[in-house]
């Protein structure tokens, strides 16, 4: 399995002995009585007051033989934290430091001191595999064992890795990372973490007669899978499966209906949503959470040949339904509706697909967060109330009835276009014809990929919704 291109590695001691003498000294302050305590020489104390009644995170350093990195975070908000977490790893990362002993987290409560450490964890990812300078080794950061237990520091190390995952899938060019290859590093990254994997060829889609993959899959030299990952541990809370159901559109060029305007670049990115639901079971398994859950990525490229889809095409979809083929950028929806009627065979409590799906998706939230969409208001809202928490928030859109009349078609049973308005729900309504249980769409179009780093994000990939899903999974194991 390829690196994690994580760059910090953290490592829980008992006794100040088991700390290298050369470490660097992270501490931490969150409170002004704190501060007092380690009694700072008056310049340095003056520059944490000054972080205090501005209410902003800082980052001192203090250099020397052994260099002082104090992060002075007033704001004991979990996001507050993690950014400041990321803030220290960017000082470590620019003083080249390589090891390090944390001290303060136990002013912080265990979800805050988790917050924390997610941070600065999550913003050590660098895919650095095409650069010729790369990092040579991750930092070390010695944590004392009675501030943050160490089986909490493994579930967080797992979680990374399956964030970092999700984001290099992404991050791979389509020259690299294409439908084939997904299936691949997916085989691979069952036997890593944990679950099972089922790879359906060509042969078996075209059986199956999932006329929505194929379709798009026409203009493309590389032939489609359809990627099943299974994790059934034995203590399964839930009788019947959670299913994950992600986009795996490896490179949109929108086909015939060709995206226009530089709007082509980054749409390697139009497999988030299918490496998500990859990053999301390996987190599930990887840390053996006592939960059933199913993941479906429907793979192929969107791209241009003699013999590729064009609009006014009449497709017929695995259920049997027909479609009218308005606009071939609306492709999405073509693979996605024939996971979700492949959902049907697992009887699921509920089913959560995600994809970048829309721009107007990106459009309504931007970068900032996720539209939810579905047809169980109680699952929509624990995960509004999870993506809160974890900052990957959601946004709720409606599915109103009218929104159907939009998709009607004149020669098949319904168009794959709605038209200029209401574009996430008319997207929503179409995919909902292909369910017949619990549901939820999460359009991540807009928080998927990103130009500009900022925090523990850096440009490119995000991997949303991972942390979000794992957050969920984890409190309905809890709760059972």
């Amino acid at each position: 399995m390829q690196d994690n291109y994580l760059y910090i590695n953290f490592i829980p001691y008992a006794k100040k002995e088991d700390v290298p003498d050369e470490a660097d000294n992270i501490v931490l302050i969150v409170t002004k009585e704190q501060a007092d305590r380690f009694e700072f020489q008056s310049s340095l104390a003056q520059n944490i007051d000054k972080a205090f009644s501005e209410n902003k995170t800082t980052v001192i350093t203090t250099l020397g033989e052994q260099r002082n990195f104090i992060a002075v975070a007033p704001d004991r908000e979990k996001e507050a934290l993690r950014l400041a977490g990321a803030s220290v790893y960017a000082s470590l990362n620019k003083q080249q430091s390589q090891t390090a002993r944390l001290r303060g987290l136990d002013e912080l409560t265990e979800d805050q001191r988790y917050a924390f450490l997610e941070g600065m964890l999550l913003s050590s990812y660098d895919f650095d595999k095409y650069k010729a300078k790369k990092k040579v080794q991750p930092i070390a950061v010695y944590i004392r064992r009675r501030s943050f237990p160490e089986v909490k520091i493994e579930e967080l190390k797992m979680l990374a890795e399956a964030v970092s995952l999700t984001k290099t899938l992404v991050n791979e060019p389509v020259n690299y990372m294409d439908a084939l290859r997904f299936s691949e590093v997916a085989t691979d990254v069952g036997k890593q973490f944990g679950f099972e994997t089922e790879i359906l060829h060509k042969e078996k889609i075209q059986e199956l007669k999932m006329g929505g993959l194929l379709a798009v899959n026409k203009g493309s030299e590389t032939p489609p899978t359809f990627n099943i990952f299974h994790y059934k541990p034995e203590n399964a809370f839930n009788e019947k499966p959670l299913v994950l159901v992600g986009k795996g559109v490896m490179f949109d060029t929108g086909g015939y209906s060709l995206k226009i305007s530089g709007n082509m670049l980054t749409m390697k990115c139009d497999m988030a949503g299918g490496a998500a639901v990859l990053g999301t079971v390996a987190a599930i398994a990887g840390n053996k959470l006592p939960y059933h859950v199913i993941g479906l990525v429907p793979a192929t490229d969107n791209k241009i040949s003699a013999n590729a889809l064009v609009v006014d095409d009449v497709i017929t979809m695995m259920d049997g339904t027909t479609v009218e083929v308005q606009n071939t950028d609306a492709e999405g929806r073509l693979v996605l509706a024939d996971a979700l009627t492949y959902a049907k065979r697992f009887e699921p409590e509920l089913v959560i697909d995600m994809a970048t799906l829309t721009g107007a998706s990106a459009a309504i939230t931007g970068s900032f967060g996720i539209a939810v969409l579905g047809n169980n208001q109680e699952k929509i809202d624990e995960l509004r109330e999870v993506g809160e928490q974890v900052y990957e928030r959601l946004l709720q859109l409606p599915l109103w009835k009218e929104y159907k009349d939009l998709l009607k078609s004149s020669i098949a049973d319904m168009s794959n276009l709605g038209g200029p308005i209401g574009g996430v729900s008319t997207s929503s309504i179409f995919l909902e014809h292909f369910t017949d249980y619990p549901w939820v769409h999460l359009d991540i179009a807009g928080a998927a990929f990103v130009k500009e780093a900022k925090g523990y994000r850096q440009s490119g990939a995000t991997a949303v919704p991972v942390r979000l899903l794992y957050e969920f999974v984890r409190r309905m194991s809890r709760n059972d």
